[in-house]
């Protein structure tokens, strides 16, 4: 089990230990010095930052005192010399899901955080380019919202060749 950094939130619910692993539930304000924290206690990686929609799971389990929202965002950081990850699940709102950018911590998130705003409209405050990554920058709505209509683009074929 590893602990909370000294400079960590005081109330940061920390919960899914495992050998090497810690789970930390911090609420949206506590987020970026949560991070701080763990990359000045040596986890020098940022290895995904990704978004999820509990859309048709409200009711999930979440440790005692983290009230769920629709959104959440996992981030995963990494300490190579220790061989230890943390997990950061914070819960990121409902309709408008919003949290603090990771940039001026780890510079390397950059692309993470424009791929979870692109997809499911998650909005990382303190981003320096916040445009898609992966839509079209005229594209309506963000496609992986579990409210997002499934489209359809209409295929024509050609006729078969003939034999030959």
């Amino acid at each position: 089990m590893i602990d909370l950094p000294a400079a960590a939130p005081a109330d940061v619910i920390v919960a899914e230990a495992r050998a090497a692993d810690v789970g930390c539930f911090p609420r949206p304000d506590q987020y970026l010095d949560l991070v701080r924290a763990w990359h000045d206690d040596g986890f020098e990686l940022c290895v995904d930052v990704c978004a999820v929609d509990y859309l048709e799971h409200p009711d999930r389990e979440l440790p005692a005192g983290v009230t769920p929202t629709r959104f959440e965002v996992v981030t995963n950081l990494l300490s190579m010399a220790r061989r230890q990850r943390v997990r950061i699940r914070v819960q990121a709102g409902d309709e408008q899901p919003v949290v603090d950018s990771l940039f001026s911590v780890y510079p390397g998130s950059e692309a993470m955080e424009r791929e979870a705003f692109d997809l499911f409209g998650v909005v990382f405050t303190g981003h320096p380019d916040l445009t898609r990554i992966l839509m079209p920058e005229d594209w309506e709505g963000h496609p992986l919202r579990k409210d997002y209509s499934v489209g359809r683009v209409p295929v024509q074929f050609k006729e078969a060749p003939g034999p030959r």
